[in-house]
């Protein structure tokens, strides 16, 4: 018999009950804060400065709030306000066609996400379930690759896009990124090897060949790890710069990082257009932002519908 007044070993703690405060808990918790407020204070400052007035951005630089807050930051990057209405806001009169480098980026960045993810989830398959010469030699290579500093290929893909003439085309921004990643591979080939081998020989009983297994059983069953591969291939093509400045300069390729650096350098006053380009760098974050809200959920309960652990 348990006393009344005690709960049996291992009995999770009655609802409501008051977790003990610990040093340790405490000590977690400050840290936490304090890392989540470093993270977090630059994205606020940012919105805080595409809300200030030009006029007003170092008279008004102290405050946690700006004395005078406006939407005409965001409203003449979108193109909503004349170049004599902008200038008068006191912004320098450098256009920027938000709306095309967004359609640009959703673009290169969702081409490099599925096809990366695709050929990935592929290749990983391949060295998790499937027996070939030099499997295992072939993936020590591609985790090798990981060791390589990825400014050690911009030079030689540049030439290669070059020679093919794929500047300045979707084609030659997402080459080098479609086919596969190191960490990508690795990621997907381990969560792989956990599933279950009876999934697949009672698929194979039933005559499923190794293409349907994977497409029919391997890939929903994958769910949550696909779209994690996804959502951080996206964050990654989307905040890159340095590529997409090589090989989309023109109109027709130019995504939003390359946009907001001409929008900064186009700048005919002495000093950059701060608050315009706070405004571009914040509405650039909200389709990331929507994406992560909206797949995070998905993500939890793809990894809730696999059932593994």
């Amino acid at each position: 018999m348990v006393p009344a007044s005690r709960t049996a070993p291992g009995t999770p703690p009655r609802k409501g009950a008051r977790r003990r405060i610990s040093p340790g808990r405490i000590a977690a918790w400050t840290l936490l804060g304090v890392a989540l407020f470093v993270t977090v204070f630059p994205f606020y400052w940012m919105i805080r400065t595409a809300l200030t007035p030009a006029a007003d951005l170092y008279s008004d630089s102290t405050g946690l709030v700006p004395d005078h807050p406006t939407m005409i930051n965001f409203l003449r990057v979108l193109g909503l306000t004349s170049q004599a209405e902008a200038q008068a806001a006191g912004g320098s009169g450098a256009h920027l066609d938000f709306l095309r480098y967004l359609l640009n980026s959703v673009v290169y960045s969702g081409l490099i996400a599925v096809l990366q993810t695709l050929f990935c989830a592929m290749a990983g398959y391949a060295f998790a379930r499937l027996r070939f010469p030099g499997r295992d030699a072939v993936f020590g290579v591609l985790i090798a690759a990981l060791m390589v500093p990825p400014i050690f290929t911009v030079l030689p893909n540049f030439v290669l896009v070059k020679n093919l003439g794929w500047l300045n085309t979707f084609a030659g921004m997402v080459a080098p990124s479609v086919l596969m990643t190191p960490f990508a591979v690795f990621f997907l080939r381990q969560f792989f090897l956990s599933i279950p081998r009876d999934v697949e020989e009672a698929a194979t009983l039933d005559g499923v060949g190794s293409w349907g297994i994977f497409w029919r059983i391997v890939m929903p069953m994958s769910r949550g790890p696909l779209i994690t591969i996804a959502l951080t291939t996206t964050v990654w093509s989307w905040k890159d710069y340095l590529w997409p400045l090589l090989t989309g300069r023109e109109e027709e390729t130019r995504v939003l990082t390359v946009a907001l650096g001409i929008f900064q350098q186009q700048s005919p006053n002495a000093q950059p257009d701060w608050t315009g380009l706070m405004a571009g760098s914040a509405l650039s974050v909200l389709p990331v932002l929507v994406l992560l809200v909206v797949l995070g959920r998905r993500l939890v309960e793809s990894l809730n519908f696999t059932g593994i652990k």
